[in-house]
């Protein structure tokens, strides 16, 4: 009797643990398997510049599928309107002025290879959990956050004592000395200066050699000689390093090995899409991250034959549709090997478009859209608010458009729980898991309060009233723009953070930005009602917030951002540095 009771049990159990079984993919996928993540982060891409963001001039095919195949974030903001600070915020999750990668002074990014400072070996980035997971991780393309410490080769601050088992890119970032037929870019009016400022001297001590040899001034032969070597000196002090920027900066490396030094620029796009896929091919069987960290569409403007003239926005145009098309090469890779449904794509930009960057009539910086300022403007939305974009099928809700305010540093924690890992518990991590807002299952996002700095100073912040949806930011220091109404401070070429330049404000200029989303309409006491109540809830959140900030070592101040000739990556006996592994191969 017991023998047909027991069957009939199975046959009811039996279909429903199957049924769960199946059912267990679609509910909770991070699980069951880890999905590979490849992240995709252009350099100065303004989010004016995307087709799904906007734009109907410059073709954008590639992002714009992935867009349409996923979630669109219409308020994705980077941690810094800079890339040394904003991808240091990226990799840990945590506001760059916590690991020191934010500046107190002018210098705001790395400036050279040779310098000492970058990201904290002490700093963990998601990479480093992930490989703990049993991930492979590679990063191909920009670096920007410093290689060595206090020797030549010590590369405490490469990629690969950050987490990634493989690297093939630039330590540095691309810049218009790369290319010999650009304008100098770096530190453009220093070197001005310095030029000056030899020819000064040389023409003193000319002066007085002339004028002793004639007999008009009476002056010693080793007071001559001595400042002949004055000027001799000074110009080598800074000619060694100013001098050969293209070869102390402009290099490749493959892993901790120099393949290009200086870098050969027509080849440099097909190498890293070449990289990209080979390592998609060779990590097919196992989970991976893919952090493609593009050159483009940072000056020079790298850009192959085939894309140039092809877009109705110049250089800058061409360079961005050529990006698309690198995008559009690295899905079909994915595509190829079957893992489109095992794979989180993510894009997006380290900050925001370079208003300022021009060559006489060319405009070779990005399009912010509708928002005010641009890169290295801290508080402005133009300089932070950058596309957002994820896919994953199956997982994602495709054709998604989520307006929550997100932030790049989102990313650790979204791909370390995805991973199975765990963030680090010693430590303030200042991004949020996005799943349950990116699937539908959370409606607000977490972020209550985002700070938005400029160096160590703090700008502006956002508050995210959640009860009734409004956001609301409070600018309390704003760049002086120049010309006056121009957007931008086309004077200087940056905007600064303190100083002459930018102006303090006390009460702070507010905006609603899902109401003005330009910031064009400052609000005040007599025109808001709840203006005193924003700005003291606003004034409690920066009180706490600076109560988690803790001293750390300045990875960019002076000492640590000038050429260290002992510190300089080379692939020869310094400083005979030049070789080219690429063409011997």
């Amino acid at each position: 009797a017991s023998f047909p009771l027991l069957c009939f049990r199975s046959a009811l159990v039996t279909p429903l643990i199957f049924g769960l079984l199946l059912q267990a993919p679609c509910t909770q996928p991070s699980t069951i398997t880890q999905p590979n993540f490849v992240l995709l982060l252009a350099d100065d891409l303004g989010i004016g510049d995307v087709g799904c963001y906007g734009n109907d001039t410059i073709r954008t095919p590639n992002i714009d599928r992935l867009a349409k195949e996923g979630v669109k974030l219409t308020q994705h903001i980077a941690a810094a309107p800079l890339c040394t600070p904003s991808r240091a915020a990226f990799l840990t999750g945590r506001y760059p002025l916590r690991s020191g990668m934010d500046a107190v002074n002018d210098y705001r990014v790395i400036f050279w290879n040779a310098g000492s400072g970058g990201l904290p070996p002490n700093e963990t980035t998601f990479a480093k959990i992930l490989q703990q997971q049993g991930y492979s991780t590679g990063l191909i393309g920009k670096w920007h956050q410093g290689v060595n410490c206090e020797s030549r080769n010590d590369h405490c601050h490469h990629p690969l004592k950050h987490g990634f088992d493989y690297f093939y890119g630039m330590p540095f970032t691309l810049i218009s000395d790369c290319e010999p037929t650009e304008t100098p870019e770096m530190d453009r009016a220093f070197r001005r200066k310095l030029w000056l400022s030899t020819q000064a001297i040389g023409l003193i001590t000319l002066t007085a050699v002339l004028g002793r040899l004639t007999g008009l001034i009476s002056v010693h032969w080793k007071t001559l000689t001595c400042l002949a070597g004055f000027s001799l000196l000074f110009f080598i002090s800074w000619f060694s390093s100013y001098g050969f920027v293209r070869y102390w900066n402009c290099i490749m490396m493959r892993n901790h090995g120099i393949t290009e030094q200086p870098m050969v620029t027509d080849r440099t796009t097909s190498l890293i899409l070449r990289e990209s896929i080979s390592f998609i091919e060779r990590n097919k069987h196992k989970p991976f991250l893919l952090f493609l960290s593009f050159l483009h569409s940072h000056t020079p403007l790298l850009t192959t034959e085939k894309f140039l003239g092809r877009s109705r926005h110049g250089l800058y145009g061409d360079n961005v549709e050529e990006m698309d098309w690198m995008v559009g090469q690295v899905l079909d890779a994915i595509d190829k090997e079957g893992l489109k449904d095992t794979t989180l794509v993510y894009f997006a930009s380290d900050h925001g478009g370079w208003l300022e960057r021009q060559e006489g009539k060319r405009q070779l910086g990005g399009w912010n859209g509708i928002y005010k300022g641009g890169k290295a403007m801290g508080g402005w939305e133009g300089g932070i608010r950058v596309p957002g974009i994820f896919r994953w099928p199956g997982v994602l809700p495709a054709g998604t458009v989520i307006d929550e305010p997100t932030s790049l540093m989102d990313i650790y924690p979204t791909v370390v729980h995805l991973a199975g890992g765990t963030v680090p518990q010693d430590r303030v991590i200042d991004g949020r898991d996005l799943l349950p807002l990116l699937r539908g299952a959370a409606a607000r996002s977490e972020h209550e309060f985002l700070f938005h700095y400029c160096g160590v100073h703090l700008h502006a912040v956002r508050w995210h009233q959640k009860d009734t949806g409004a956001v609301w930011k409070a600018h309390y220091v704003t760049p002086i723009f120049s010309p006056p109404g121009a957007g931008a401070c086309y004077d200087r070429g940056f905007c600064p953070c303190f100083g002459e330049g930018v102006t303090h404000h006390e009460p702070p200029l507010l905006f609603e930005l899902s109401q003005d989303p330009s910031e064009t309409k400052p609000l005040s006491a007599d025109t808001e009602p709840l203006f005193d109540t924003v700005i003291r809830k606003i004034g409690r959140a920066i009180e706490e917030h600076r109560r988690t900030l803790t001293p750390v070592p300045e990875q960019l101040s002076v000492s640590n951002v000038v050429w260290k000739p002992w510190l300089q990556p080379c692939c020869g006996t310094f400083p005979f540095c030049w070789c080219d592994k690429e063409d011997d191969n």
